[in-house]
């Protein structure tokens, strides 16, 4: 299967032999040296900005179909490696999505990004709307896919073939990427950690997000409770449900052209 953005993998064989797509070459790329971690980011383009934000195990690379479909948008894309993700590094301290939300901003202070509309994917989405709670006069909205907010919306874990080659290729990723390569088990035991209890936001804490958000779930997903979906949808004032039909919690290396269409109808609405 060739690299496409009307590349079909439902399965995640392919992903899971080769990857998504490689990221373009950046001229400004580097890292970020905040709280104990050196975070990793790298941007493209001009225009408006878009900061494209991982899920948990994974790495920024995995954003492989959506980065140049932003570019082609018109769009400045920023992409950044979570401590402890891909090539950024982390201490012994716990991970924390507030922790998370903090390195992104300070990825934003370095690159003089004054707002930015925030593209988050799982353990990204709860960090974007964390960002979002702490300071929303640096987001232009967000586009929240495939996560919860309280550990109440997600459904009981049970493997599956799709899982299993995705944790495949995080595994492949970390070992290439990562400081750390041999440490793989206790990057997974440390993130997982973290999921166990957070995040745990109440409705009321909700209740004060003051930015545009999108609430993105997929028909299939295998991690989050879709009824949570709809709660968040209700919770947040003024935010949106958009359901994606017949893909999982991977839509966007599954389906990439209907995650994009959803994407970038979005960052065009908060981003005039």
């Amino acid at each position: 299967m060739a690299f496409s953005h009307e590349t079909q993998d439902d399965t995640l064989e392919h992903f899971e032999a080769q990857g998504a797509p490689p990221l373009p070459a950046s001229t400004d790329s580097g890292w970020v040296e905040r709280a104990g971690a050196r975070i990793w980011y790298a941007s493209y383009g001009m225009g408006k900005p878009v900061i494209l934000l991982h899920g948990g195990l994974g790495h920024s690379g995995n954003w492989g179909y959506q980065v140049p479909a932003l570019l082609d948008a018109g769009h400045r894309v920023v992409v950044i490696d979570s401590r402890g993700h891909g090539r950024s590094t982390r201490d012994a301290q716990p991970y924390k999505y507030e922790l998370m939300a903090s390195d992104v901003l300070s990825v934003m202070d370095t690159l003089s990004l004054q707002q930015a509309a925030l593209v988050g994917w799982s353990d990204g989405a709860c960090v974007a709307m964390v960002l979002a709670m702490m300071a929303p006069e640096r987001v232009a909205g967000v586009f929240f896919f495939g996560c919860n907010m309280d550990p109440s919306g997600t459904k009981e874990f049970v493997a599956t073939p799709v899982i299993d080659r995705c944790f495949s290729r995080h595994r492949d990723d970390y070992a290439r990427l990562s400081a750390t390569p041999e440490e793989f088990d206790a990057f997974v035991a440390a993130v997982s950690e973290m999921m166990r209890t957070e995040p745990n936001y109440a409705a009321n804490d909700l209740a004060r997000i003051r930015v545009p958000v999108l609430i993105v779930q997929s028909e299939h997903d295998e991690f989050i409770k879709p009824e949570h979906a709809e709660y968040l949808a209700r919770s947040i004032p003024g935010a949106q449900l958009r359901v994606l039909a017949g893909v999982s919690h991977f839509a966007p290396l599954q389906r990439p052209a209907l995650f994009s269409e959803v994407m970038l109808d979005f960052v065009a609405r908060v981003l005039l």
